[in-house]
């Protein structure tokens, strides 16, 4: 792409932003169609399934009715006994919805001594009423649902579908509403009047719901068996729970409990589950019953007309960016022409010769503020020259005197190691390693008598110059102030209040500073604002070192700082850091952290204060993997050895 010519570029950049343009567009107007069909299925799967439910749920009250009035009278006792047994035949004649009607006693409830006494009428395969008396030991209808559970409830309710073998031979669902007769004030169950309905009628009416091509609907039980279904083998003998069985399906599993809870919904199932393909399912319930109404309706029938939209869509949309094509195709070559001839001057140009003469573009468009642009650019670079010939020279000197700047500075630190080599009692070595040529670190450590040594470490706020002119303010202010007797604390506070001194841009300095007794091993310390030190007791694991919070040096002339004291035994060793070290970034920005230090001292067990400060020094750089250096660095380890036994 980068050699290509910028004709080529506009016209592919052109094109991919049509292209862009266009799936964008395309996409938004598919999820739309989309959401729009769905809304339209949804509310046409919701008004014929309320249609169905409204028509079953109709076809059921009135057959509720016929029952539930006889069971009224037969309480009442307003029907004479020679009536009874033509009551059901009355009943199935004048409600053709009926199949069959019943009047089933309790043993003695029709004023007879026999057990079973039940007149049932029911319509034949010819459509002709038939009578019969129900009841014996192979149809003992004492034990069955549809005279059990009423008895039970003591209200009138629907069976679940059965096959009435001995009755009315067919598929069916009974109501049934028992009937009572008061005796000495007491109510007493005499019997239930039941109604069937043959499920033919209900198939009939599911079966009319036809939505769209390849579309059915179904009907189930309040216990999830189907009731209807266009698969004849699934009626009667499978549920909605077997199938989500079969297909190890938890969802469907869940419609199915939603469905005979009563629920209502409209869910999209998976392929192989209700439907071969993925499919929409609407259900909604019937409530007299206890039933639900399920409409499936495959998705691929329902996206045929926006795939045939896509198809047409993209047709022109290829059109279209062919088109766009050609017009880009023609502006690219009319601009590209004087920016080549343009181009190939300015190549002389860029090769030093500053002499080039343009070409004469003329055109006040941006091709001709741009040649106009070029000509003066080639005077401007003549000055710039000129200018950047003394720039460079200035520069050169002032790296110059930077490099001078960083050896100072570094010079003012102590450097021989070991520093005192008459002094036998305590090891102690530092590294400082500024971010730029010059840095705000500092440490330093003297005797201050022959017994006592003094040690510090700090950190100046910001970088550069003022930063290391403030360090080397600060270790001046260290050196003068230290003396004989004098507690860190005191220290802290005389240093303090001559950096306050005309301290206008507020610059400070964090300080941890410590004096330690070289016989006796007590080591007097005091912070102000530093990191805490880690100690390192012998046989044991590093920890950090308890320290006051003290203020940092330089902006409170009130502040006030605290000396401590703790015994350092032979092998004891002390770390002091700056932030640097354990804010030192990888080139992922994480941090080398504090737990990554203590692991480090741990590792150097009882290693020389040098080695010591050297090995943390290269755990952090191979840390850092080359990543920039943030901050400066300073270490200073110091072991007490103790006398010689």
């Amino acid at each position: 792409m980068r050699n290509k010519s910028l004709a080529f570029k506009l016209v592919l950049f052109t094109l991919s932003g049509t292209m862009a343009v266009f799936v964008c567009a395309f996409a938004f107007l598919y999820f739309s169609s989309s959401q729009f069909m769905m809304r339209y299925v949804r509310m046409n799967a919701r008004e014929a399934a309320h249609a169905a439910a409204y028509q079953i749920e109709a076809l059921l009250r009135g057959v509720e009715k016929v029952p539930i009035n006889y069971a009224a009278l037969l309480s009442a006792g307003d029907l004479r006994a020679a009536d009874i047994p033509k009551l059901p035949e009355r009943m199935v004649s004048a409600n053709p919805e009926i199949f069959g009607d019943a009047i089933a006693f309790e043993p003695g409830g029709s004023g007879s001594a026999i057990r079973y006494f039940s007149p049932y009428c029911y319509r034949g395969k010819n459509g002709c009423l038939i009578n019969v008396i129900l009841g014996d030991k192979f149809y003992d209808y004492f034990t069955m649902d549809w005279y059990q559970i009423p008895e039970e409830l003591n209200r009138a309710t629907w069976t679940e579908p059965y096959f009435d073998e001995g009755g009315g031979n067919a598929v069916m669902a009974t109501f049934s509403v028992p009937f009572y007769r008061g005796v000495r004030g007491e109510k007493h169950f005499q019997g239930v009047v039941t109604a069937d309905i043959s499920l033919q009628k209900l198939q009939k009416i599911v079966s009319d719901i036809r939505l769209y091509k390849s579309s059915y609907a179904f009907l189930i039980s309040r216990n999830g068996v189907f009731v209807t279904h266009p698969d004849s083998r699934l009626i009667m003998t499978s549920s909605i729970f077997s199938i989500a069985e079969g297909k190890h399906s938890s969802m469907l599993r869940r419609i199915g409990r939603r469905m005979i809870r009563g629920g209502e919904g409209f869910v999209a199932l998976k392929a192989g589950q209700l439907s071969p393909t993925r499919c929409w399912l609407y259900y909604t319930p019937l409530p007299s019953i206890g039933w639900s109404v399920g409409i499936v309706i495959p998705e691929h029938v329902l996206l045929e007309g926006i795939f045939h939209f896509g198809h047409m869509a993209v047709l022109i949309g290829l059109l279209g960016i062919l088109l766009v094509t050609l017009i880009v195709l023609v502006i690219a070559r009319r601009i590209s022409a004087p920016l080549k001839e343009l181009s190939a001057t300015t190549v002389a140009i860029a090769r030093g010769n500053l002499e080039t003469k343009l070409p004469d573009i003329r055109s006040g468009d941006e091709i001709g503020i741009l040649a106009r642009s070029f000509e003066e650019m080639r005077f401007a670079l003549k000055d710039y020259i000129n200018h950047l010939t003394q720039t460079t020279a200035a520069k050169e000197r002032m790296e110059s005197e930077l490099k001078i700047a960083r050896n100072i500075q570094m010079s003012f630190l102590p450097k021989p190691f070991p520093p005192f080599p008459g002094k036998t009692r305590v090891d102690i070595s530092a590294v400082l390693e500024p971010a730029r040529e010059i840095g705000g670190d500092l440490y330093d450590y003297f005797l201050i008598d022959p017994d006592h040594l003094f040690f510090a470490v700090g950190d100046v706020s910001g970088k550069g110059i003022p930063a290391a002119l403030f360090m080397a303010v600060t270790r001046t202010l260290l050196k003068g102030v230290a003396e004989t007797g004098m507690t860190p604390s005191e220290i802290l506070r005389k240093c303090n209040l001559e950096l306050c001194v005309g301290n206008d841009s507020m610059m400070f300095v964090t300080l941890f500073c410590g004096v330690l007794d070289l016989r006796s091993g007590l080591l007097s310390y005091s912070n102000a604002g530093h990191e805490h030190p880690v100690i390192v007791r012998q046989g044991d694991q590093p920890e950090p070192l308890p320290v006051p919070e003290g203020f940092f040096l330089g902006v409170d002339e009130e502040a006030s700082y605290e000396t401590r004291e703790i015994e350092l035994g032979p092998g004891d060793r002390l770390v002091v850091y700056t932030d640097g070290v354990t804010e030192a970034m990888d080139g992922t920005g994480a941090l080398y952290s504090y737990e990554n230090l203590i692991a480090t001292i741990r590792s150097c067990g009882s290693l020389s204060s040098e080695t010591i400060a050297r090995e943390i020094m290269e755990s952090v750089v191979t840390f850092s993997s080359g990543a920039p250096q943030a901050d400066d660095i300073t270490l200073l380890a110091l072991s007490f050895i103790g006398a010689k036994v």
